[in-house]
């Protein structure tokens, strides 16, 4: 029989180069990525071609919840496969079910629908918004300056930064910009047509800021007074990323009041599924039964692989208190990092952050890097990964810092000794 497609060539030597020209030739060029080819990762660390070894501070830009190779992400996946992969959403499964409760178990009443990524879950959100002001003509978000919300037409639209727009205009409408932890600015915005805020609990992509108890609670006071929904985009700040399960969780701890705060609506994605994509979004009664039969939907969303995958994730997380040890070595590398501030004042502005999303600061200008057009924040990652460590840009002036939730106390220590000789060096 004649082969309509031949088979595609082996690679011989899977060297930089060959793995290099596949990208050149087949990849859309849409990702500036750094010099370094992967091949395998165990734990805490990734390994590349050459078999250099990086301590993964980057954890696939907050996703890798479990480090690499995690052995019962593994078992669950080929037990999973073994029964059903897909089925489609015409069905019930259980796998589904089981991680809509826990879910909905740790965030309270209400229901939750799942899709492929963090940017679908944002849409799910606003599409709940419109669907909720629809009646009365209302369909306005207002969202904040440095915020990110995807890469959607919608999510760029409803994204508070212009580099994300250029050359997609024009823009999807409904969509306006506030400061951000400024109660009276979004006060100010509100208009006939607004339906909604959305907010991040910490700004990721925007610098690691994190919003304010006073700030949260205001609110939700002003959206009760003005039946508007308040939802947040936990995709990056969620699934214990700070230690809790929703970082406004972490925010409200021991503070008078916090813990009858609830939003409207949540989307999350990343450590959800440690790696495997999917996404969710959950919706508090009566707002979760908005979205009925044929207004919205996944083929792919909440499949049985999926769930079985993010089912194992909770369970893990759990009993082996990830969420204890998010929290407290989180505080030990942002005091640390403070420490290395006050050594380094020429180099490290300070450090911020909850659990293990930390935002490293570096001062406004810094002579070693003046040579270059690249930011302060890529030309510091540039060479923490000639030490051997990852970690991800955030703005300009800002490193994130992403470890796995099951980190140990001494690849902890290995970090922060990679980040003071870098800070020495350039001191």
């Amino acid at each position: 029989m004649k082969e309509i497609v031949p088979a595609p060539p082996a690679i011989v030597r899977n060297d930089i180069a060959a793995i290099k020209g596949l990208f050149d030739k087949n990849v859309i060029p849409s990702y500036g990525r750094f010099e370094i080819t992967l091949s395998h990762g165990a734990g805490s660390y990734v390994w590349d071609v050459t078999n250099k070894r990086y301590l993964d501070f980057g954890g696939g830009i907050a996703v890798s919840a479990l480090g690499h190779a995690h052995p019962e992400m593994t078992e669950a996946l080929v037990e999973q496969s073994r029964k059903l992969i897909h089925t489609s959403n015409l069905y019930f499964h259980e796998p589904q079910g089981r991680l809509a409760e826990s879910i909905v178990n740790h965030m309270g009443c209400g229901k939750v629908f799942f899709c492929n990524s963090g940017g679908e879950a944002n849409e799910g959100l606003f599409k709940l918004a419109r669907k909720f002001g629809h009646d009365e003509g209302r369909f306005e978000i207002l969202t904040a300056f440095n915020s990110f919300h995807g890469r959607t037409l919608a999510g760029i639209s409803a994204t508070g930064q212009d580099k994300v727009k250029k050359g997609f205009e024009p823009l999807v409408p409904g969509f306006r910009h506030v400061p951000y932890n400024d109660l009276d600015a979004v006060r100010n915005a509100i208009s006939p047509a607004t339906v909604a805020v959305l907010i991040e609990g910490v700004q990721g992509e925007g610098g690691i800021t994190a919003a304010t108890p006073e700030y949260l609670l205001g609110l939700r006071k002003l959206c009760d007074e003005k039946k508007m929904l308040l939802l947040m985009d936990s995709v990056q700040d969620g699934h214990f990323r700070t230690g809790r399960f929703q970082a406004f969780q972490r925010i409200f701890e021991n503070v008078p009041g916090g813990e009858k705060f609830m939003p409207d609506g949540v989307s999350m994605a990343k450590a959800l599924g440690a790696g495997f994509p999917i996404g969710a979004f959950w919706a508090r009664e009566p707002y979760c039964n908005l979205l009925t039969a044929g207004s919205h939907g996944s083929t792919y969303g909440g499949n049985p692989l999926g769930c079985a995958v993010g089912n194992k994730i909770f369970q893990v997380i759990q009993r082996d208190k990830l969420a204890d040890n998010v929290r407290e070595l989180g505080d030990f590398l942002k005091n640390e990092m403070l420490r290395l501030a006050t050594k380094y004042p020429t180099v490290i502005k300070t450090a911020r952050g909850l659990g293990f999303l930390i935002g490293l600061e570096l001062v406004d200008k810094i002579p070693a890097f003046a040579q270059s057009d690249k930011t302060h924040a890529v030309q510091f990652v540039n060479r923490l990964h000639d030490a051997g460590m990852l970690a991800v840009p955030s703005g300009t002036h800002v490193i994130r810092i992403l470890p796995p939730f099951n980190l140990r106390k001494g690849e902890a220590e290995e970090g922060l000794r990679i980040i003071e000789s870098i800070a020495a060096q350039i001191a």
